[in-house]
């Protein structure tokens, strides 16, 4: 068993990690939008910032273990997640308004479906190219 969870351990600490990071992405959307009645796709915009920002943090200390030394090397690192997030953002925000404003999907359903095609995609962004 134990050698199962090495050989899946990134993957098992990013779906850990993602969960988190989906808890704090949907946690303040849904306080934004349905207790302070923020427009969605502002409410989504500070959402993922935040979300962002968390993310970094966790995957870069816990997930792919990130060593890196050098101020160059760090801000490489940091810039590509950052590149790589404002893409998959952009198709957070893309798939929101889809859902939302033309299938008429409720808001939050449309939070979490949007939410797993981010993960999914910030994976692969993060294992091919960010945390190499």
């Amino acid at each position: 068993m134990k050698s199962l969870y090495i050989k899946y351990e990134k993957i098992i600490k990013y779906l850990i990690f993602g969960v988190l990071t989906t808890a704090v992405n949907i946690g303040i959307y849904f306080l934004l939008v349905n207790l302070f009645k923020i427009n969605y796709l502002i409410g989504n915009t500070v959402a993922w910032i935040a979300s962002v920002i968390f993310a970094y943090i966790t995957n870069k200390i816990y997930v792919f273990k990130s060593r890196t030394i050098s101020f160059w090397e760090s801000l490489r690192e940091c810039s590509s997640f950052i590149a790589c997030r404002i893409f998959s953002g952009a198709i957070d925000m893309l798939t929101m308004y889809i859902m939302i404003e033309l299938v008429s999907v409720q808001s939050i359903l449309a939070k979490f479906i949007s939410n797993v095609i981010v993960i999914l995609l910030n994976y692969i962004l993060s294992k091919l190219i960010i945390f190499k």
